[in-house]
This record gives C-alpha cells, sequence and structure tokens, in this order.
C-alpha cells in the first residue's frame, strides 16, 4: 500500500526484455539499499513493482524491477526507456503519516494530458501553479469525483473539476519541482488510479441493483 506522495525521482538506467512480455528494468535512486529487500515493493510512476536487485552507487543505489505482460499493456512502462525520469513511492510502514489517499499501485488505465496552464499568481516567490486538463478514459471517468482524490503517475492529487471524462488537477510549486510533473506536457500518457472507496462503492451499487 501506498499514499501517493512521491519521495524520490529515480531514473531509468536500463531497459531489457521483449515488448509485451516481461521487461528487467534497472533504476537508479537517492534510496538507501541496506534499506530495500529482495522482494520489496515500489511504486514505479504508479505501478506498484518488486525489487529483483538491489545494489548500492554513488549517491544512493540502483535496483532493479521486472513489469510483466500485464503491466506493460495497461500503463507507460512499457515505453521507459534509458533516461525516462518515474516518481518513486517506498511501500507504507505501520505507523507512518498517510500524507494522501491510500493507493495500492495497481493502475486502472491510462488518462491524457489535453492541456497545460500556468498560473501565476501575482508575486509568488514559490514559482507558478500549473492546471492540467486530463482525459479519463471512459470507463474509468464515473470514478472521478470534483474533490476527490486520484493517482496519476504515482502523485495522490485533488480532483478540481469534472465534466464528463474531462477533469482538471492544480500541481503546486513544489510538486512540480519534486516530481517528474514539471516535465509533462500536452499529450502525455498518465498512469491512472481510481480512488479505491469509490470503486468499492461503485461495485456495491452494482450488486444491490444485481441483488
Amino acid at each position: 500500500m501506498f499514499t501517493g506522495i512521491v519521495t524520490d525521482v529515480g531514473e531509468v538506467v536500463s531497459a531489457e526484455g521483449a515488448q509485451g512480455t516481461l521487461k528487467r528494468l534497472r533504476i537508479n535512486a537517492s534510496y538507501d539499499p541496506a534499506t530495500i529487500a529482495l522482494g520489496a515493493s515500489i511504486a514505479c510512476g504508479g505501478p506498484c513493482l518488486t525489487v529483483v536487485a538491489v545494489e548500492p552507487r554513488e549517491g544512493g543505489c540502483w535496483f532493479d524491477v521486472d513489469a510483466a505482460a500485464e503491466t506493460l499493456e495497461r500503463t507507460t512502462v512499457g515505453e521507459w526507456r534509458t533516461g525516462t525520469k518515474i516518481n518513486l513511492e517506498r511501500s507504507l510502514k505501520i505507523g507512518d503519516e498517510l500524507g494522501g489517499h491510500i493507493v495500492t499501485g495497481h493502475v486502472d488505465g491510462l488518462a491524457t494530458i489535453l492541456k497545460v496552464e500556468a498560473i501565476t499568481a501575482g508575486d509568488n516567490p514559490w514559482g507558478p501553479t500549473a492546471r492540467f486538463t486530463i482525459k479519463a478514459p471512459s470507463n474509468l471517468a464515473g470514478f472521478i469525483a470534483e474533490k476527490g482524490s486520484v493517482c496519476l503517475d504515482g502523485t495522490s492529487l485533488t480532483v478540481n473539476s469534472v465534466e464528463g471524462d474531462l477533469f482538471t488537477v492544480l500541481i503546486i510549486p513544489h510538486t512540480l519541482a519534486v516530481t517528474t510533473w514539471g516535465e509533462r506536457k500536452d499529450g502525455d500518457k498518465l498512469n491512472i488510479e481510481v480512488d479505491l472507496m469509490a470503486r468499492y462503492a461503485a461495485r456495491l451499487a452494482d450488486a444491490r441493483r444485481a441483488g
């Protein structure tokens, strides 16, 4: 389990394997390698991936993860190449602060950025905020609610507005600086995980109608 609070931005340093089957990725991170056990779960750009190798390096560590066919089909992982930057989050420990919302790392599909607008409020010393207009997959649009939570590329965000399958989020200067959001542009694909509570509420409603 995760919270959608990014703790590092990693960089893919190698990607091996046949497209659509199994891909092994090596990712540089600033994490202490002594704290990462083989088999540990790390949210990499949204998807929860399992560490299969880890070694120290200057400034932190590198770790390997395997992405299977389902992940390659439903997420942006299949497009990652050497140099791709990705948001990272370690899995929760009992007693950790729940700063975002409950995130499983099970990506539901791909959303698309339609528009990025910089919003500068007067002489804001922290830099501009950015408004992103995003198109959700039609089968997921019903799970996205105004002022609700959504996880995009591993980042917990609050939905500002919803109109059909379009929704907007505001990204503050800090988040733009410490995640991959500062590099995002029109047309980019995003890994989207809808709110867990919304998913279960919809399932219960379906069950009641059927029963």
